[in-house]
């Protein structure tokens, strides 16, 4: 068997633009992910027992519930409840967050919960109120050993990103799919693709090992 690589370079601007479109949704992701789950774990830990009870079941639902079928749900079935269309770049950007805050609760609620309870004690006895123990206390020791779990989370949330294939946002695995089927060279298409992504993923998550490593002990208590 010859394999044929041509095809790829026909295609590099078509697929460059895909990685466009897929790093552009994997930074908006990480984003709003970031901020809707810290708040998640937040509220889940600091407010009124009701609001606890009803983002454990949010948050354990999302867990329970693939990504693929919230995807889904969002793009096909929302529009059909409420009459409102999400365009499918938006629709995939709202269903990747729902379901990757859910974890980025779980990360924050874990890293919060592993500060020692006298750390807390010392911060009242200094006078200091609970607002400010959290953010001068707890989070800044807690984020650094979330660190390695946030590097996890990153790959899951590029990689998830090619789900979005399946509502026809134009990201890199969509246009790889497309290249392969007209080129009818899909071993040389989807073997590129797996570089790719690889050579995306492998360096970054190296880098936050390593930066975790540098800083670990700024998380020691």
């Amino acid at each position: 068997m010859e394999l044929d690589f041509s095809p790829l370079w026909d295609n590099r601007q078509y697929l460059l633009g895909g990685l466009g479109v897929t790093l552009w949704l994997s930074v908006l992701t990480l984003l709003s992910s970031a901020l809707a789950g810290t708040a998640l774990a937040l509220l889940r830990l600091y407010g009124p027992r009701w609001l606890a009870l009803l983002l454990t079941f949010y948050i354990d639902s999302m867990r329970a519930i693939p990504v693929l079928v919230v995807l889904v749900w969002i793009y096909f079935a929302v529009p059909v409840l409420s009459g409102f269309n999400f365009p499918p770049f938006w629709a995939a950007v709202l269903a990747l967050t729902l379901h990757i805050s859910a974890y980025v609760a779980e990360v924050v609620r874990a890293g919060i919960e592993s500060i020692r309870p006298g750390q807390i004690r010392a911060g009242r006895a200094l006078g200091m109120s609970g607002a400010q123990i959290v953010r001068k206390v707890v989070l800044p020791q807690a984020l650094v050993r979330m660190l390695p779990a946030f590097g996890s989370l990153l790959s899951v949330t590029i990689k998830d990103t090619a789900i979005a294939t399946v509502i026809a946002v134009p990201e890199f695995m969509k246009r790889s799919e497309t290249i392969a089927g007209q080129s009818y060279h899909p071993i040389e298409v989807f073997t590129f693709a797996m570089l790719v992504y690889f050579v995306i993923l492998f360096p970054g998550t190296r880098l936050i090992d390593s930066f975790y490593k540098r800083v670990a002990h700024l998380g020691r208590s």
